[in-house]
């Protein structure tokens, strides 16, 4: 393991201690110093004795003292994010009302209602009960976002509260640094993309990588370091000419390169399938301009003219966001040209005034609006978002789900017959469009005219469409416009409407059973419908009267029960065989409890404890694993790098199981890989005769496609563990013409 990853113990010292803290403080009110007004700086300071008594006794997992914790958070609402005083001291007290004895109300009496509205908005709910609908987490996460229609600060101070703890995670629990991570992947580096803060979004990025893929981490951190000499020079190379040039022009300006992200690199590789070596644009370069505000636009023109003088521009990797800015208020212009030696570079052009909104996201877009009446398309998404949450939708984890997918896509700008323009994310349909102009337009939508030519509601708009919708009153919402749509206001309708027509179905099922109770002489209570409930394995009233409806649930089942009085009851043969057949093991009692050492899979416990290996990402031991009860196939089986891991961890941190293999050579496991080459003569021989003549390993299917002298092909083995399959992958690579061989996400 890399040293990075190596937990070292913290030493107390309390002289020292204190030094840091009042360091910490001090460096607090030196950024703040611009934004203080009178009073504030006792304000400040209240704040702070006030979170440093609470939080006197208390220590974090590292061992330092808490109250650098709720210091560092602070710092970051002040430098990194740019907000002001209020937010600096609900930074400080953000964890006092959930983990010590002071209350809202003394937040309130102390530093007025907007403090401790704040403060509410960030402390965690709890006693919240799970169903298949909602978790706690999922509850924590909506309870944030609908602060957006109170007070965006929020989920500001929770953002800054997230990464202080993704920076100081190597002193947590595996498991804790997983659950963590993975919220920060699933939800919050969305968010920070979203809200503008570029650099937090990508900060938030590489340290979930460090922890859910530490090999993958690591490797790139060091080639990057390696390369780094080179890069540089590339750099200074490629900035020379256009340095030169834009001082000739008289331009105000800064200029200089900066290395991608490792998560950003990773993605890349994985995407394109590709080697680090192979990534061509592991640098891009920024030109800032100092401009005043009405030759912006003309002057990052002006200098995207000058670098296409020097270097060829490709027009296909051009983005445009000055005259179409992002929703999150994001302004600049990107282009892509042929440096030196043949390498794209990507150049960022934009102002000061674009950059400190790059940097700064929500708060300096605020700051820069002071004054404008125009509403810009930030605030439009903020409507947008208020709106979605003011829907009466029970279902937070697809609530979840939909608006995440929101939150990360690309954008197109598409405009109503009168020329409004309407952003919506890449692969919308008319469908979308037609929801986002109203509700009951997108309800009763039968098509649609993009550019005067008649479309089907599932067609895919693109930038610059002129769209009519075409609606009749006949029209009703149907389960497939689930498919058709992808923004989250448009899903959240069509389940409304659904549900609503399911409802009155599931009404005529009520009657159904009441009737068919009252001929046995019983009445529909709930204990008795709790019973029939019970026997139909049915979660939810309204699904059991709608299967009874549609004919799902046959009530002639019903004479299976004894009438006692106003009571109906099972016969107790009946229901134990029933239970037995139809009820999923309860493997709670088997596993460790909390503290206890991990559950080992496929070890002296495993024939105890029914579990099964996920379809998602096929894992094999060695890998790094997790284990998640599910409500109805026992213990499920996960890698940490399984596509739906985020999500699992994320919404059901409280089901996760400690999961670790024991070897065991007896068994086999399906697994699959991808490999690339030159489609040479023999080629196939050769790498089957290193699968099953020097390896043993049985082959389950083999496919393969060429096309222009390179072959691709997708090969599934049965391998004992992660130790075998990766020394397969290291022969392969070995054979000659092979250019690479990778494991298959989903086999």
């Amino acid at each position: 393991m890399d040293t990075a990853m190596i937990k070292r113990p913290y030493v107390p010292d309390e002289e020292t201690e204190k030094k840091e803290i009042v360091r910490q403080y001090r460096a607090l009110l030196r950024a703040l110093k611009t934004k203080l007004k009178k009073g504030d700086k006792e304000l400040v300071r209240r704040a702070f004795e006030m979170a440093a008594e609470a939080h006197r006794d208390m220590r974090r997992k590292s061992g330092e003292p808490y109250i650098l914790h709720p210091l560092a958070v602070a710092l970051i609402t002040v430098e990194e994010i740019g907000l002001g005083v209020t937010s600096a001291i609900c930074a400080l007290l953000h964890d006092t009302v959930e983990d010590t004895e002071i209350t809202l109300q003394d937040i309130e009496r102390e530093f007025g209602n907007q403090c401790a509205r704040i403060i509410d908005g960030l402390t965690k709910m709890s006693n919240i009960e799970e169903s298949s609908n909602t978790s706690q987490q999922a509850e924590n996460f909506r309870k944030i976002l609908l602060t957006l229609a109170d007070d965006p600060r929020v989920i500001l101070i929770k953002l800054a509260d997230r990464l202080h703890n993704m920076r100081t995670l190597d002193c947590m629990s595996r498991e804790k640094q997983l659950k963590i991570a993975s919220e920060t992947t699933f939800i919050y580096a969305p968010l920070a993309h979203r809200l503008g803060l570029y650099n937090i979004k990508l900060e938030m990025e590489d340290l979930a990588m460090k922890y859910t893929e530490p090999e993958a981490y690591f490797a790139i951190a060091q080639k990057l370091q390696e390369t780094r000499r080179e890069r540089t020079r590339y750099i200074n190379e490629f900035i020379k000419p256009i340095r030169e040039k834009l001082q000739q022009e008289g331009f105000e300006f800064e200029i200089f390169g900066r290395p991608k992200t490792i998560h950003s690199i990773w993605e890349k590789m994985k995407k394109k399938g590709v080697s680090f070596e192979e990534v061509y644009d592991l640098f891009a370069i920024r030109i800032i301009l100092k401009s005043p505000p009405e030759r912006e636009k003309a002057d990052c023109w002006r200098v995207y003219s000058l670098i296409t003088d020097f270097y060829m521009p490709n027009t296909e990797r051009l983005r445009d966001w000055i005259s179409n800015p992002k929703s999150n208020g994001y302004e600049a212009l990107h282009i892509t040209v042929m440096g030196p030696g043949g390498k794209w570079v990507e150049v960022q052009i934009r102002s000061q005034r674009m950059n400190e909104i790059a940097e700064k996201g929500l708060a300096a877009h605020w700051k820069y609006k002071e004054g404008t009446t125009s509403e810009s398309r930030f605030d439009e998404w903020l409507r947008q978002i208020r709106e979605l949450l003011s829907r009466s939708d029970s279902n937070t984890l697809d609530f979840l789900q939909d608006f995440k997918l929101n939150l990360f896509s690309e954008e197109i700008y598409v405009y109503t017959p009168k020329g409004d323009v309407k952003v919506l994310p890449a692969g919308a349909t008319a469908l979308d469009f037609a929801f986002a102009i109203h509700t009951d337009i997108g309800t009763r939508c039968i098509g649609a005219k993009v550019n005067y030519k008649l479309v089907p509601i599932s067609h895919k708009l693109r930038s610059g469409d002129q769209v009519e919708i075409i609606t009749s009153q006949k029209q009703r919402p149907t389960e497939d416009w689930l498919n058709f749509v992808v923004t989250a206001k448009a899903k959240s309708a069509i389940k409304d409407a659904l549900k609503e027509e399911k409802r009155q179905v599931a009404m005529e099922g009520k009657a159904m059973l009441e009737k068919k109770l009252a001929s046995m002489g019983v009445p529909a209570s709930q204990a008795n419908l709790n019973e029939l409930m019970q026997y139909f394995h049915q979660n939810a009233l309204l699904d059991f009267y709608y299967q009874i409806a549609i004919k799902a649930i046959d009530l002639k089942e019903l004479k299976h029960f004894v009438v006692n009085g106003e009571r109906l009851e099972l016969p107790k043969p009946a229901a134990i065989e029933n239970q037995e057949k139809e009820s999923p093991p309860d493997i709670s009692k088997q596993l460790p409890r909390k503290n206890e050492a991990e559950l080992i899979i496929f070890g002296e416990s495993s024939d105890k404890i029914a579990y099964k290996l996920a379809n998602c990402c096929k894992p094999i031991p060695g890998d790094d694993v997790f284990g998640i009860i599910t409500a109805t196939e026992g213990l499920k089986i996960h890698r940490t790098n399984c596509p739906n891991a985020p999500q699992l961890l994320a919404n059901y941190a409280h089901r996760i199981v400690k999961t670790k293999w024991a070897k065991n050579k007896e068994i086999s496991f399906l697994t699959g890989l991808r490999i690339v080459g030159m489609d040479d003569v023999g080629v196939i021989h050769k790498i089957t005769n290193v699968i099953s003549g020097e390896m043993k390993i049985n082959i389950s299917a083999l496919t393969i496609e060429s096309q222009g002298g390179i072959f691709e092909g997708i090969i599934k083995v049965f391998v004992h563990d992660r130790e075998e399959l990766d020394e397969l992958v290291e022969r392969l690579k070995k054979l000659d013409g092979i250019e690479s061989v990778t494991r298959l996400e989903t086999p």
